[in-house]
C-alpha cells in the first residue's frame, strides 16, 4: 500500500492524473474493453448508490415516481424537435442492424447485410423523445395533470476525449421528466428540482455550489430555461454538478402531447427534464481529496468508521474481539456503517494506508496497551489528525465526529470556493485572471456573439447567472467588459470540465 501511495501522482505536479490516479487506485473505477466506456468497482458503485438512495427520497418526497423506458429510440423521434436533435446529432451511437451471421470465410462472425433494420435506432443520449412519445399515450385531461416521473438508467454520447466518471460515452444518471397544466406550474418544478439538487450537493456531498440559469447559449437544447448548480474544483476548474430545464411547451408540440382543460378546451402541456449523473462521483473526489487519496463526507461514505485491532498473541486478539463486538452493533444500531477489519493478512500500517487512501472518514485502532488503559486511539481522515480517548463513550463520540467531520470538509470546500471567486472588470485584466482558475464575476452585454468570442479567446463559458448576489455590486448596471456595451449586471465565467 505505501507503494500504491508512492506512485500516486502529487496534486500540484499534476493535478489531471493525481486524479486519474486516484480513481484508479481508490477501486472506484477502471478503463473497460470498450474505448470510452468505463467499469465502475464495487467499492465505487457503493458511493452512487448511497447517492442514488438519498437522491431518490428527495425526489418521491416532491411526488415524482419513478418509471422505465426504452433504451432505443427511433431516429425519427430525434428529428421532430430542431434544437434537440441539432444538439446531440453528433453524440449518436446509432443501430442499424439486428443480427450476426458466421463469416464465410470462417473466421469469427459479421453484420448479415439482409438484416438491416427499416429504421435506425439511437442509443439514447437522453428521454425527452422517447418518453414525450409515450405521455401522448398517457395525458387526455387536466386529471392528468400533473405528470411527474423519473428513470435511473444509462446514457451514450459519443465522446472523443473521456475521463473516467467526468465524461464517459456512457454513463448512469437519472432523469426526470414532467408534464404541466400551466407555464407557471412547470417554472415551479423546474425550480423545485434545482433546488432539490443544490441542497443534496451541499447537505450530503459537502460540495458547496452556486445556483442560476445559464446564457441562451448554454442551454440544454430544446429548453426555453437551463438552471444549473456550479462547483468548483481545486485545480480552479468549474464542474456543472446537475441541470433542470423548464422545457417550455416544444416537445409537446413536437409530440403532439395535449390535455383538455377544465373549460374543456384542447391545450398543450408545459414540461420539465432535469438530471443529475455518475459525474457527481467526479465532483465528489475533486472537490476534496489530497494526496493522501479520497477524502468523504460521511453522509457518503460506503464505510464510515473502521476499527484495526493491534496485537500479539491471539488471546490479545480475543479481548479486543469482544470489546469491539460491543460497539460496532451499538453504531449500527445508530445507522452507522462500520467495518471491523481483524483479518491477520494484512499488518496494520498497511490497512491504515488502504483506509486512508480510501477515505474512511474515521479510524480507531485498539491493541492490548489500549485495553490496559481503557484507551483507543482515533484518527479523522478530513485533518489526518489522530488522539488518544477514553473507551467510556467511544459510540457517542464517533456520533458526534462524524457530523463535525461533515460540516468541516463543507467549511472547508466553501473557504477554497471562496477564495477563487475574483471580481473582473477589463478584458486585459481577465486574460490574465483566468489562467490563474476560478470563477470570475464579469459584466456581459448579454449577446450570442460576445459570449462566443470570449469562449474562443479564453476557453471560459458562461457558468450561470447567480439568482443570489455573490459580492456586493453583482447586480448593478455596467460595461461588458469586451465590448464596452451596457451591461445589467455580472454573471459567473470561468473554465470548466
Amino acid at each position: 500500500m505505501a507503494k500504491e501511495l508512492k506512485e500516486m501522482t502529487n496534486r500540484a505536479e499534476n493535478y489531471s492524473q493525481w486524479y486519474n490516479d486516484l480513481v484508479v487506485k481508490a477501486d472506484l473505477a477502471e478503463q473497460s474493453a470498450v474505448r470510452g466506456c468505463m467499469v465502475i468497482k464495487p467499492y465505487g458503485y457503493a458511493i452512487w448508490e448511497k447517492m442514488q438512495r438519498v437522491l431518490d427520497d428527495m425526489f418521491k418526497q416532491t411526488g415524482v415516481q419513478n418509471a422505465y423506458f426504452p433504451l432505443l429510440i427511433p431516429k425519427s423521434f430525434l428529428c421532430k424537435e430542431a434544437e434537440h436533435v441539432e444538439g446531440f446529432a453528433k453524440e449518436c451511437a446509432v443501430v442499424t442492424h439486428y443480427r450476426l451471421k458466421n463469416n464465410p470465410n470462417g473466421t469469427g462472425v459479421v453484420v448479415d447485410p439482409e438484416a438491416r433494420l427499416e429504421e435506425e435506432l439511437i442509443v439514447r443520449p437522453t428521454s425527452e423523445t422517447i418518453i414525450w412519445n409515450t405521455y401522448k399515450n398517457w395525458i387526455h385531461s387536466w386529471r392528468d395533470l400533473p405528470l411527474l416521473c423519473n428513470q435511473w438508467c444509462n446514457v451514450m454520447r459519443w465522446e472523443m476525449r473521456t475521463r473516467l466518471f467526468l465524461r464517459t460515452s456512457e454513463f448512469l444518471w437519472q432523469e426526470g421528466h414532467t408534464a404541466h397544466a400551466t407555464s407557471e406550474e412547470a417554472a415551479a418544478k423546474a425550480m423545485e428540482m434545482i433546488n432539490v439538487y443544490a441542497n443534496f450537493a451541499e447537505k450530503w456531498m459537502a460540495v458547496p455550489v452556486i445556483k442560476g440559469p445559464k446564457s441562451p447559449n448554454e442551454r440544454f437544447a430544446g429548453a426555453v430555461d437551463t438552471f444549473t448548480i456550479e462547483a468548483m474544483m481545486q485545480d480552479g476548474k468549474a464542474l456543472q454538478a446537475g441541470t433542470s430545464h423548464f422545457l417550455g411547451q416544444n416537445f409537446a408540440k413536437a409530440f403532439d402531447v395535449t390535455y383538455v382543460n377544465k373549460e374543456n378546451k384542447e391545450e398543450y402541456v408545459w414540461a420539465t427534464s432535469w438530471g443529475v449523473s455518475t459525474r457527481l462521483m467526479g465532483a465528489l473526489i475533486m472537490t476534496h481529496s489530497d494526496d493522501n487519496g479520497l477524502v468523504l463526507p460521511p453522509k457518503l461514505a460506503p464505510i464510515q468508521v473502521v476499527i484495526v485491532p493491534i496485537y500479539k498473541k491471539p488471546e490479545e486478539l480475543d479481548a479486543i474481539n469482544a470489546k469491539v463486538d460491543v460497539w460496532t452493533a451499538a453504531l449500527r444500531e445508530k445507522g452507522i456503517s462500520v467495518k471491523y477489519d481483524n483479518a491477520d493478512n494484512k499488518k496494520p500500517g498497511w490497512k491504515f494506508a488502504e483506509y486512508e487512501l480510501k477515505g474512511i472518514p474515521v479510524r480507531l485502532a485498539l491493541g492490548s496497551r489500549d485495553m490496559e488503559n481503557n484507551t483507543i486511539e482515533v484518527m479523522r481522515r478530513d485533518t489526518l489528525e489522530k488522539e488518544t480517548v477514553s473507551q467510556d463513550g467511544i459510540v457517542e463520540y464517533v456520533e458526534k465526529l462524524l457530523v463535525e467531520i461533515q460540516q468541516n470538509i463543507f467549511e472547508k470546500a466553501k473557504t477554497m470556493r471562496n477564495n477563487f471567486i475574483r471580481r473582473v472588470d477589463t478584458w486585459d485584466e481577465f486574460k490574465v485572471e483566468i489562467e490563474k482558475g476560478g470563477f470570475l464575476l464579469c459584466h456581459w452585454d448579454g449577446t450570442t456573439e460576445t459570449e462566443e468570442r470570449i469562449k474562443e479567446e479564453t476557453k471560459a463559458t458562461i457558468r450561470c447567472i447567480p439568482f443570489e448576489p455573490i459580492t456586493d455590486d453583482d447586480l448593478k448596471p455596467g460595461v461588458d467588459m469586451l465590448t464596452g456595451k451596457p451591461s445589467a449586471r455580472r454573471v459567473l465565467f470561468a473554465r470548466s470540465y
